[in-house]
Parts: C-alpha cells; sequence; structure tokens
C-alpha cells in the first residue's frame, strides 16, 4: 500500500524506519524514525493513515504538541482517530525537538532544549547546529510527507496546543497560503512578555530582543502580507497559567 516506483520517492521511503504500527478506527496510526537534515539527529514523527488514503489522495493537518511533549502525547491522548478516519485526514504529529544531540545542558531544565524546541531556527551556539525546529516543521518533514504518503499538498492545515499553539501561528503568519486552516488552542501568542518565551528565544535567538519578533505571533499578525487568514485561537478561562500571578497579565496582553 501507498508504494510508488519513481526512484526519489524510493530513496525518501527507504530512509524511514517503522518504529510501532497499531490498527485505529479503520486504518493504521504510525511511528516512523527519520534523520533529519535540518536538526542533525534522528527524528520519531507519528502519522495517522485514514482509509480514504487507499484510493486517493487525502488532506494533511500538522499537530503541534507543547511543552516536554514527544509525538506520542497527542496521538495517545486526545481521541482523534475516529475524526481523522471519517473526514479522510492524515494526521501527522511530530516531536517538539531534537533528543539526544550531547549538547551541554540540553537536558538541564524542563522548559528550554529537550522537549522545548519552541518551533524556531536558534541562531546561537550551541543550540544552531541542532535546534531547527521552525524549518524542520515547515520544510523538512512537509517534504518528506509529501514523498512517502499519498497526500494532497494543496489541502493543508496545522493546529497545536500551548507551545505547539504558538508553533502553528508563526508557521501560518511567516508562510501566506500553505495552510487551510490554522487553531490554536491555550496557545503562547506573545511569546517576548511570557516567561517560557524569553527564557526560550534569548538561548535559541539571543540577547537581541529586535531578533525575536521573527517568531513573536503578536508582531508577526500586524505586518501578515497574504489574503485574510482564518485563525481560531481557543483559551479557557481555568487555565492555571492564566491564574498564576507571574503568568496573569502577560498572556492577557496576548
Amino acid at each position: 500500500i501507498f508504494a510508488k516506483s519513481n526512484q526519489r520517492f524510493d530513496r525518501r521511503r527507504m530512509a524511514l524506519k517503522q518504529i510501532s504500527s497499531s490498527k485505529c478506527s479503520g486504518e493504521l496510526q504510525k511511528v516512523f524514525e527519520h534523520v533529519s537534515v535540518e536538526l542533525n539527529c534522528k527524528m520519531k514523527f507519528a502519522v495517522y493513515l485514514p482509509p480514504k488514503a487507499e484510493t486517493g489522495k487525502c488532506p494533511e493537518l500538522y499537530w503541534l504538541s507543547g511543552l516536554i511533549c514527544t509525538e506520542q502525547n497527542f496521538i495517545s491522548k486526545s481521541g482523534y482517530h475516529q475524526a481523522a478516519s471519517e473526514h479522510g485526514l492524515f494526521v501527522i504529529a511530530p516531536d517538539t525537538s531534537p533528543r539526544g544531540c550531547n549538547v551541554k545542558g540540553e537536558d538541564e531544565s524542563w522548559d528550554f532544549s529537550t522537549g522545548a524546541g519552541f518551533y524556531a531556527d536558534a541562531t546561537e551556539d550551541p543550540w544552531k547546529t541542532n535546534y531547527r525546529v521552525y524549518s524542520y516543521v515547515t520544510e523538512e518533514l512537509p517534504q518528506l510527507i509529501n514523498a512517502n504518503f499519498p497526500v494532497d499538498p494543496q489541502r493543508t492545515s496545522i493546529f497545536g496546543h500551548s507551545m505547539g499553539g504558538h508553533g502553528v501561528l508563526i508557521c501560518a503568519l511567516k508562510n501566506p497560503g500553505k495552510y487551510k486552516s490554522v487553531s490554536a488552542f491555550a496557545s503562547i501568542c506573545n511569546p517576548v512578555l511570557c516567561p517560557w518565551g524569553k527564557k526560550a528565544f534569548s538561548g535559541y535567538l539571543g540577547k537581541d530582543q529586535s531578533k525575536w519578533k521573527a517568531y513573536n505571533a503578536t508582531h508577526l499578525v500586524k505586518s501578515y502580507p497574504g489574503s485574510q487568514l482564518d485563525i481560531l485561537i481557543d483559551q479557557e478561562k481555568d487555565d492555571q497559567f492564566l491564574l498564576d500571578e507571574e503568568h496573569h497579565a502577560k498572556y492577557l496582553n496576548a
């Protein structure tokens, strides 16, 4: 199934190593591993193959997870498979950061580096060699998916949660026309005013805060050059970080 004969496809297909495969809502939930050029390490991503893909190309929907998550969180906890099956959607969920790169300090805190790539392309040492998560999720991974699965690249959408909500907003705002729909849940909309964002951006992008604007949705939306973009941002009021005194005012300013 999903086999193609062209040489380019075969080379990319061989680069994927299947880690797991489970039957879910009529088709398969799979996890693959590959060597990422952008991140300079092995990366895992999950992909759900809908039944309709056996007879034709299907839309692709990317999910970006939040802090400390891997590719497993969404596919294990959300229960999305039935809806994806009914609507014929490929759902792709990448990991949130490089792992095991032996970068000094990569495992010292839960809110920076491992599990916290913040969907940015780092420019600072020692992170710039591996932490290019923005380019991975907007360029390398889609190319890999499009070459190996019967997806329709003209029907691509993206959604995510928390840090992943931040990720989907910047991916959409920096790439006009790339995504049909954009949904962010409890997202970090203004990371330059958020303790997590300040920590991540200063580490990945340096102390010059003018460079942070390239990955700040609240700034990017002001100069968005594309046609009208419909974005869903959903934020519940009973959120521990909204209630936290340290975060409260900053999140409300997002």
